[in-house]
Formats: structure tokens, sequence, C-alpha cells
């Protein structure tokens, strides 16, 4: 049994989607970052932690990644180009997606307020714009971001992309806005956003 820390509207929804695809059974205590429940099992105050036998586990890609090789699903084998290929996608979404995201985040309300500067913000959407651009070309045909099997990078992509509506971060590639339909509709990402 494992047992998922964080609220669902921070990384954990990732972790909490993963289990659900895996149709895995999980305890969720949705504790606030830096709340005591939290700090417990990670000093730096951040969600997700997923516990497993009294073990905690942080940072919500590493949990993921985990979880689709402990299980064999969501994932391609390690040491093939395939997931060579899966693993370049998800460095590239941490890095031009939710890096932009986190940042525009701490500027509007994480960081103390005499440190924000919410002009970045525009440099972000305008970076947020481009690194679309460049996915879209990088996409596989099919309905998932690598062709035609749901990977650990689909749940980062849909994860960011709801955080960027929400945000306010326009979704400009019409090819993603089509994916991202498609990704929420799914039953286990319906399931793990009504926690």
């Amino acid at each position: 049994m494992y047992t998922v820390i964080g609220t669902v509207k921070s990384r954990a929804a990732r972790v909490l989607w993963m289990l659900e695809e895996l149709e895995l059974p999980f305890e969720h205590v949705p504790a606030p970052p830096r709340s005591e429940g939290v700090t417990a099992f990670n000093p730096a105050g951040k969600v997700p932690v997923l516990i497993e036998d009294g073990t905690p586990i942080t940072d919500s890609t590493a949990i993921i990644q985990y979880l689709a090789d402990k299980h064999g699903q969501l994932t391609h084998p390690a040491g093939t180009l395939q997931r060579a290929r899966q693993d370049s996608l998800t460095q590239f979404l941490l890095d031009e997606f939710d890096a932009n995201l986190w940042t525009a985040a701490r500027h509007s309300f994480v960081l103390p307020e005499e440190l924000r500067h919410s002009a970045i913000k525009n440099t972000l959407r305008w970076e947020f714009e481009q690194s679309q651009k460049t996915l879209v070309h990088r996409m596989g045909e099919g309905p998932f971001i690598m062709g035609d099997r749901m990977t650990v990078p689909d749940i980062i992509l849909t994860h960011c992309g709801n955080w960027a509506l929400a945000a306010k971060f326009p979704i400009v590639e019409h090819r993603l806005t089509e994916y991202l339909t498609r990704m929420r509709a799914r039953p286990a990402f319906i399931r793990a956003m009504a926690r």
C-alpha cells in the first residue's frame, strides 16, 4: 500500500494520476506544502511525498518514474532508445514547461512580496509559447506524446498544461489543445482530480 502526501492542486496530482492509471490501491493525505504532515517526511516541506514501507520518496518526477518502472507500465525499458527518447521528453518538459510555470508561481505568491517581480511573467509566457512550438515537432503520431503508448511524459505534460491554463499562460498550439482535451477525459485522470 502506498501513501501519497500532498494536495491535488500541487505536483502531487501527478502521483495520484499515475497510481489511478496503474489501478493500485493507495492512501491519500491531502496535506499542504510546509505543513507538519509534510515536513516530517521531507524537511524541505515540498509535496508530493510517496511513502512505501515507511520509506519516503520525494519529487513528483522521481516518484512517477519509480512507479512506472516498478510496475512495468507507462514507460519504456531502461537502456532502450525509446527510453532515452522518453527521458529526453521528460527533461524537456521539466526545463521548458514546469520551470517557467514554477518561476511564475514563485513571483505570484510563493516568494515574500518584496522579492516578487511580476514583470518576469511576460518573459516566462513568451518562453512557454516558444516551447510549445518545439514540443509539437517532437510529438509522435498518435494520441500520446510518444505516439500510441502513454508514458511518464504524458502525465507531466498534462499536469503542466492544466497548470498553465490556471495561471493564464496561453496554449497556442492547436495540437496541444486537442491533446490536453483527450488526456483530461481519461477516467484515471478524472478520478485523481476528484480527490
